[in-house]
């Protein structure tokens, strides 16, 4: 049976912290997520790291819920805070500093963890280099960014042309994360910030990918995306509309859906029914396990989860591990795993 990979789970590096600790481009990050947040949010988070942090640090914590999950492997990416205010090399720093802190964490466990790294896309031959480094030097299996690039940039802006190449030459996983959401403050109540906030952010990203022609010159590419893809899987049939009848939405030459199923999402998206749509859309060949491990908009049973969808063998198979190791570019392990799924 293929191990089960989480591809979403996170990691504290707190030497990071202490880098950026009272840089005034980290207050102002901070400002703005506070006001976009709201009060009621903000005062729920901070209240809740004490029960989160040692769980974004703690190894054994780490593998004792993997282990009542039934998840063998877990990819782990640091943080997905973004950086993007930080000049050339403050983002040194921090990308290096990040994914070593990351791979040296994995380390600990190198049978159950897979490091995932960090680029600055903020500066885009910056980016390149850290790319590589990240791959070849510290063997990682792929990168986190965020939703746009910074510095002005959204992720299909040809200043990054190099970067993308460079990840599908390296067979890297790109992993997009959202934090927030460009909305500000009109999502200041109820957590709208995450819950609305995020896959907005997602699907506002991936639309850009899939209409700029990324996907059609860069075939090989292995992009994925948070939590289902945010909105853009649930409502594609929107996007295809206005390629068909608007010269301005018609940039491709395949249909949006054709191209947004060339890229990989994970299951966390709650109900059996959301994710036999999201495998609908997406393809069974492009949907992996994901828990969000240890965040509370996540969930601690992505395996129990998966089973209650009721797929076939083969689908549910791809799910728990073999579209991850795809993704990620891992051996499919034909051996007994610790998971007590179906086969």
């Amino acid at each position: 049976m293929t191990q089960a990979i989480d591809v979403h789970a996170h990691v504290a590096v707190p030497a990071v912290d202490a880098l950026v600790e009272g840089h005034p481009g980290l207050l102002r990050q901070r400002g703005i997520d506070a006001a976009t947040m709201g009060r009621e949010s903000l005062a729920v988070n901070l209240a809740q790291m004490g029960a989160i942090g040692p769980r974004l640090v703690d190894l054994d914590l780490r593998v004792q819920a993997m282990d009542t999950a039934r998840v063998d492997v877990q990819a782990v990416s640091a943080v997905p805070l973004p950086h993007a205010w930080a000049d050339r090399d403050l983002a040194s720093s921090i990308v290096e500093v990040s994914n070593e802190g990351v791979a040296a964490f994995c380390s600990q466990a190198p049978a159950r963890l897979v490091p995932i790294g960090t680029v600055s896309l903020q500066h885009p031959d910056l980016a390149v280099q850290q790319l590589r480094t990240a791959v070849v030097d510290l063997g990682m299996r792929g990168v986190q960014i965020s939703t746009s690039a910074g510095a002005g940039r959204e992720l299909d802006h040809p200043d990054l042309a190099e970067f993308w190449a460079l990840s599908e030459e390296l067979g890297t996983a790109v992993l997009i994360h959202p934090w927030g959401c460009t909305l500000g403050e009109r999502l200041d109540a109820y957590y709208l910030f995450n819950s609305v906030g995020n896959p907005a952010e997602t699907a506002l990203a991936l639309s850009r990918i899939v209409f700029s022609g990324l996907l059609e010159r860069h075939r090989d590419l292995r992009i994925w995306s948070a939590h289902g893809g945010g909105y853009l899987a649930s409502y594609m049939v929107r996007a295809d509309h206005a390629w068909a009848h608007r010269d301005d939405a018609h940039t491709t030459e395949l249909r949006p859906s054709e191209l947004l199923s060339r890229t990989y999402v994970d299951s966390l998206v709650y109900t059996p029914e959301q994710l036999r749509h999201l495998v609908s859309t997406m393809g069974t060949g492009q949907v992996t396990l994901g828990s969000d491990y240890p965040f509370d908009m996540g969930v601690d049973d992505p395996v129990d989860r998966l089973e209650a969808a009721g797929f076939d063998q083969e689908t549910f198979a791809a799910i728990r591990g073999g579209n991850a190791a795809r993704l990620l570019g891992l051996p499919i392990d034909s051996a007994t795993s610790s998971g007590k799924g179906k086969p």
